[in-house]
C-alpha cells in the first residue's frame, strides 16, 4: 500500500466525559490511588480529544457519565459493534460492572441489534475490527480481562471471523494497549505483549504491520485512534508518532496525562460505532 493511498474515512464515535473520574481503586498496574487526579484538567483534556475528532470531520456521540462509575470515561470498554450488531460488555471487576447497563441503554435508543453477553469481555478494549482485511476480520485479546469463550460468542453474534490472541504482559492488560488498527487493513502492535504463538499468527496475517517497541507501548502509543490517515495519539507517544509518519500516516498529538492515571489513553476513551 503506497503512502498516497492513506485516505481518511469518516467515523462515528462514542465518548463519555470524565465528570466523575478518579483513581480510587487499583485494577491494573497503571493505577495508583496515592496520586490524586486533577478533575478539571482531565475534563479539559477530554474536551480537547473530542474536539480533535470533531474537527477531523468525525461524528462524536456523548454518553452521560454516572456517579460512582469513575472509569466510564473509558468508553471503548462498554461494547463492540460491527455492521449494526452490538456485542455488549460484561466486566471482570465489580467496580465497573454497572457500566455495561449504561452502554446497553445507549444502544437501545438506536438502530442496533444488541446481544447481552454470557461471557466476560470488555468491549473494544479487547476487540479490534479490520473491515478490509480478509473480508472483515476481528482480532480479540485474552489473558487478563476477556474470557476466551467470549471470542467464540462474539463470532456468533457478529458473524465475522475472530482471531484469538493471548496477552502475556500485565502492563498491557487489554488488546488496545498492545495493538491498534491503522486503517481498514493494516495494524501496529508490540510483539512482546503477546504469546509466542500469537506473535506468529500476527506475523502471518499482517507481515507489513508497523512494529512498536516497549517504550512505545509504555507511552500508550498503541492506544490510538486512526481514521485511515490521521492517527490520534497522546503527547507522550512521540516515537510512535514518528513510526506512523514514516509509514505515510499523519500523527495528531493530544495531551491525555490525567486519563493515563487510570490505565488508558486515546483509544480507551473512544468507542467506534459501526452501523
Amino acid at each position: 500500500m503506497s503512502h498516497t493511498e492513506r485516505l481518511p474515512r469518516n467515523r462515528t464515535y462514542l465518548m463519555c466525559p470524565p465528570e466523575h473520574f478518579t483513581v480510587e481503586y487499583t485494577i491494573n498496574p497503571w493505577m495508583d490511588t496515592t496520586v490524586p487526579v486533577d478533575p478539571a484538567l482531565a475534563l479539559k483534556q477530554w474536551h480537547l480529544l473530542r474536539d480533535t475528532l470533531s474537527d477531523l470531520g468525525h461524528a462524536v456521540h456523548v454518553l452521560d457519565a454516572r456517579p460512582g462509575l469513575p472509569d466510564m470515561v473509558y468508553a471503548a470498554n462498554g461494547a463492540f459493534s460491527v455492521d449494526g450488531r452490538v456485542y455488549g460488555a460484561r466486566f471482570k471487576f465489580p467496580q465497573r460492572a454497572a457500566e455495561a447497563a449504561a452502554h446497553q441503554l445507549f444502544y437501545a435508543g438506536g438502530p442496533w441489534t444488541f446481544a447481552d453477553p454470557e461471557h466476560v469481555n470488555e468491549g473494544e478494549g479487547d476487540f479490534a475490527y479490520l473491515p478490509g482485511a480478509y473480508g472483515g476480520l476481528i482480532l480479540a485479546g485474552h489473558g487478563f480481562r476477556t474470557d476466551p469463550a467470549a471470542h467464540a460468542e462474539a463470532q456468533e453474534v457478529l458473524g465475522r471471523p475472530v482471531i484469538s490472541l493471548r496477552l502475556v504482559d500485565p502492563a498491557f492488560y487489554h488488546l488496545d494497549t498492545a495493538l491498534a488498527a491503522l486503517d481498514d487493513r493494516h495494524i501496529t502492535y508490540y510483539p512482546d505483549a503477546f504469546s509466542a504463538a500469537s506473535q506468529r499468527v500476527l506475523r502471518q496475517l499482517f507481515p507489513d504491520a508497523v512494529i512498536a517497541d516497549r517504550a512505545d507501548a509504555e507511552a500508550f502509543g498503541l492506544n490510538l485512534v486512526s481514521d485511515g490517515h490521521h492517527v490520534i495519539l497522546n503527547t507522550e507517544a512521540t516515537a510512535m508518532a514518528d513510526k506512523v509518519r514514516a509509514h505515510g500516516y499523519t500523527p495528531v498529538l493530544v495531551e491525555l496525562t490525567e486519563l493515563k492515571r487510570g490505565g488508558g489513553s486515546v483509544k480507551c476513551a473512544v468507542a467506534e460505532l459501526r452501523p
